[in-house]
């Protein structure tokens, strides 16, 4: 077993036999007025060590600093095995936050911008490698500049629901050799219930003659079906992989069933050149009024805002295992799945979804910059923001589990009477979305301004409850109970006009309600809790965990017998921080009776005795 920190397959949607990770202890320093180039960073050794992938704000990293850092310095030679010497070798980096530059003994070799999504070098055999090779890694991240950083805080300390930053290198750091003629690149993998079969792009590097694309898809009971297309007229080989009835079988929260997936270059004399092994999920996503459905049936989506966050990793998960009881933690409390919030998750997290079956909207961490979205007076990080979330949509786009994509939070500008830059980077960010994915459901923004009319999601962040919880909820009732004509809630604003377009009878979800703060730790020893003077959740805090769990029902009972929704999102999973409305501590220990919590979400939900059998048989 690997001693290295997060030692495990990063990329397990496409896996090849033979990689290295990186993880582990990196040569670094903090270059607190961005001058280390000037000052001969590039050359000399660097003054500390870090314990990588974790950040340096990060207990994990051995750093534990939290103060900011303009520009941070990373070092580490590698040695390259003695038989990847005639293969070209990519070397990723799962996610470096934020300005990024990497030279390959000395020389540079890559710029990347954006703090959530991955990038690859290419490293030449005979060129660009021999035996080994350093490896020197600058990432600048300045927390005052408009830039996707999701719940990151812009001042020193946490305040409100900011949290500590990240900086710098925070997910695994790997290689792997590939063919220097042609290797594979990644796939696209979508399912097809309708016609029964798996599609599959699979781009390769470059065309070579004779070339072909062999895939085979199987199961349990061995192989499923099997593919061949030529690969060297087109950039991207594309092929059906059929899926006969009776071995048909569908993904769900209650049957997550995965094809395993194996898929081979072949050159002119049919000879494997390069091979890697995936997986697969038959499902399909439709919308019918205001419902969602899976598989041809309505699913209630009962989610739970999960934010990612780790008290001794920050925004990376200390091991693999963590990952998965979160995943864990989240279905004991009764719900099917979450909203990944301003965060793009770690690709093992997603696996770990596929597997579980849980249902996943998958998000752009954008919340927080220059007033809660691109405004005006930064137009050009609206091509920012596409650019990236484009990254984040190519990176996930063939895992299962995610039902949905969220582009943009809580833009609080209200709509003018004039076009805006902010209405033209959510129009892209959707646009991109739809065009990258026309599988899927896109909604422009969550909560606040709803600003394109095709979008196919509407909804509403509704904490109108508090502070006064009991004199609230009669409004949040009126709000949430069907009546005519429908008119979902919008911000607390009874007037939807200044914040958004009009309601065009879409499907709906409350994707933010309740937050009910409660500091587990600040119970008193006749369980009766205290308000918190260094923590805060929505209202008044519950006196005790009963009053929660009354507060919790009444929320869920009027979202759960309202016909004219799809589903809802509570905030939320944990603890985070000094916010402190988690249905666990930050630490994952849980507050409530989780067998109560998960009562109240299934006793009443509209479309829980809906058949879940395939839909073709």
């Amino acid at each position: 077993m690997s001693t290295l920190p997060r030692a495990e397959y990063p990329r397990p949607q496409f896996v090849r036999a033979k990689w290295l990770c990186l993880n582990g202890p990196w040569e670094f320093e903090i270059d607190v007025a961005d001058s280390g180039l000037e000052r001969g960073l590039l050359q000399r050794p660097f003054s500390s060590t870090i314990t990588v992938p974790f950040c340096p704000e990060s207990r994990l990293s051995g750093i534990g600093h939290t103060d900011f850092m303009p520009a941070v310095w990373y070092r580490r030679t590698v040695v390259v095995p003695a038989d990847w010497r005639t293969a070209h070798i990519l070397l990723h980096f799962q996610a470096v936050d934020y300005d990024t530059t990497v030279w390959i003994d000395s020389r540079e070799v890559y710029r990347h911008r954006g703090g959530f999504t991955p990038f690859t070098v290419v490293l030449r055999s005979g060129m660009d490698i021999e035996g080994s090779f350093t490896i020197v890694l600058r990432a600048r991240d300045d927390p005052r500049r408009p830039q996707p950083r999701g719940k990151q805080s812009r001042q020193y300390a946490n305040q409100g629901c900011l949290y500590t930053r990240t900086t710098g290198v925070w997910q695994t750091v790997w290689m792997e050799p590939v063919p220097a003629d042609a290797y594979l690149c990644r796939p696209r993998i979508t399912p097809d219930v309708s016609a029964g079969v798996i599609r599959l792009v699979a781009p390769v590097s470059r065309n070579r003659p004779g070339g072909k694309i062999r895939a085979v898809l199987s199961d349990a009971k061995g192989t499923v079906a099997t593919a061949v297309t030529r690969a060297d007229l087109d950039l991207s080989p594309a092929l059906d992989l059929p899926i006969t009835p009776e071995r048909r079988r569908l993904w769900s929260p209650e049957d997550p069933h995965l094809y395993d997936l194996r898929i081979e270059l072949l050159n002119m004399e049919n000879r494997v050149v390069d091979a890697a092994v995936s997986y697969a999920g038959l499902r399909s996503l439709s919308m019918d009024g205001r419902i969602l459905k899976l598989n041809g049936h309505p699913v209630f989506q009962r989610l739970v805002l999960d934010q990612g966050y780790y008290p001794d990793g920050i925004l990376t998960a200390p091991t693999d295992d963590a990952l998965k009881t979160d995943i864990a933690l989240s279905q004991a409390a009764g719900f099917n799945g979450a909203r990944l919030h301003q965060k793009v998750f770690e690709e093992r997290f997603l696996y770990h979804a596929d597997q579980a079956g849980y249902l996943c909207w998958g998000e752009f961490p954008d919340w927080g910059v220059s007033g809660f979205g691109p405004t005006n007076d930064h137009q050009k990080h609206g091509i920012t923001y596409a650019g990236q979330w484009l990254e984040a949509l190519h990176r996930d786009y063939s895992h299962p589990c995610i039902v949905g994509w969220c582009a943009l939070n809580e833009t609080h500008q209200v709509i003018q009477d004039r076009i805006t830059d902010l209405d033209d980077a959510t129009r892209a960010m959707f646009l991109a979305a739809k065009a990258l994915d026309p599988t899927r459901p896109v909604l422009d923004a969550s909560g606040y301004a709803h600003r394109v009319y095709e979008s196919d999601i509407y909804d509403s962040h509704d904490y109108g409850d508090n502070p006064d919880f009991w004199k609230g909820i009669e409004g949040f009732q009126r709000r949430h109970t069907a009546n005519e004509p429908f008119a979902p809630f919008v911000n607390n604003q009874a007037d939807l006009r200044p914040w958004s377009i009009p309601y065009n009878g879409q499907p709906y979800f409350v994707s933010e309600f309740g937050g009910i703060g409660f500091n587990l730790s600040e119970v008193t020893q006749d369980k009766t809790a205290v308000e918190s003077t260094s923590a805060w959740g929505y209202g008044q805090i519950p006196a005790t965990p009963e009053e929660f769990l009354r507060r919790f029902a009444a929320l869920c009972d009027i979202l759960l017998d309202n016909p004219e929704i799809f589903g809802y999102c509570y905030t939320q999973l944990t603890d985070v921080f000094q916010e402190q409305n988690g249905i666990f501590t930050f630490d994952r220990r849980p507050k409530f009776d989780l067998t109560k919590v998960r009562n109240i979400q299934r006793r009443k939900a509209a479309f829980e005795s809906a058949r879940r059998a395939d839909p073709l048989k």
